[in-house]
């Protein structure tokens, strides 16, 4: 079913959750142990995010340096049907334009419709670590804006080989990300505002946000985007701060602002297990407060552990 069906069915919010792929060499179980504790609270839809390739330099004999490719989070695909055949529920795989061909892109795709998933998630996703920034795939896509018109067309049946007779249209819900504090790159929120726009006007029916400590500013975005004619449901997504590192780590990682009233709180903690209850505490206060402004959506970043999101989800749901 499409995340955006599911939305309309309910008649209350919802929680959703994100799980990382695990590291390769790890077995699938890994991944149900992360999620069997949250499969209570009943979610429809489970996002699974895709992690670029990475680059990294082997001395070899004689001295010389090798590039080597290298991915240490794979199966985003085995994943998402796993998920769909053990649990039942619908699987959301992230699609990036980083890595990619248009080709590879409309390969991936392809596998994903004869899964039977209904969703995607189309981000343009991180630069190569040593890249001062994002630079695509020869034939690959630029922007997030690219995918998105990629997937509308597949959906209405033109794909890249316009010899094809007969296509089948794939039937995918689309979802892009959205930033109440504004993209990195972006030179302000107004203008992160209208690329945001330029994709729900090209196809895209539902937005996830980035996560966010301050419920006003993601009220205020929400409301910049109906200003603007963009009316799809915006999702907040959120992530409980566990460790004190956290509160330099996540602004540096995701160029995001953590409130006075949380650091302040969290400072007073004189031990790990404070801290995470601190971080549930703030998250509740957040989640009820988002609730009653009628998100159709609670969607939480797990980042492999589910067990501090399962004591803000029974609090809730």
């Amino acid at each position: 079913m499409k995340v955006t069906d599911h939305f309309k069915k309910s008649d209350k919010t919802l929680f959703s959750i994100e799980i990382l792929p695990p590291l390769k060499g790890k077995s699938i179980q890994s991944i149900f142990n992360a999620i069997d504790p949250l499969m209570e609270f009943k979610p429809p839809f489970i996002d699974v995010t895709y992690h670029r390739e990475e680059f990294v330099y082997k001395k070899r004999e004689g001295g010389y340096l090798e590039k080597i490719s290298i991915r240490k989070r794979p199966g985003t695909v085995g994943i998402c049907a796993a998920i769909m055949n053990h649990y039942k529920v619908d699987a959301v795989p992230h699609i990036i334009c980083g890595g990619f061909s248009r080709e590879e892109t409309e390969n991936a795709l392809i596998d994903l419709s004869f899964l039977g998933i209904d969703n995607v998630l189309l981000l343009r996703g991180d630069s190569e670590k040593h890249e001062s920034h994002f630079t695509p795939e020869p034939g690959g896509h630029a922007y997030a804006l690219d995918l998105v018109e990629q997937v509308v067309n597949m959906n209405s049946g033109t794909f890249l080989d316009d010899d094809l007779k007969g296509v089948e249209p794939t039937k995918f819900c689309i979802g892009v990300a959205g930033y109440p504090e504004k993209h990195f790159e972006a030179p302000n929120l107004n203008t992160d505002i209208s690329f945001l726009k330029k994709k729900v006007d090209a196809g895209a029916q539902y937005i996830v946000t980035q996560m966010f400590y301050d419920n006003q500013k993601y009220f205020d975005f929400v409301n910049k985007c109906r200003q603007v004619g963009i009316n799809v449901p915006i999702i907040p997504g959120l992530k409980p701060i566990s460790t004190k590192k956290q509160t330099a780590i996540l602004p540096k990682t995701f160029f995001i602002d953590i409130p006075d009233d949380l650091i302040q709180e969290i400072e007073k903690c004189k031990s790990d297990d404070a801290v995470k209850q601190a971080g549930i505490d703030w998250a509740v206060t957040q989640a009820k407060e988002l609730i009653k402004f009628g998100v159709p959506c609670l969607h939480f970043y797990t980042m492999g552990s589910p067990e501090n999101i399962r004591k803000i989800a029974s609090q809730l749901f």
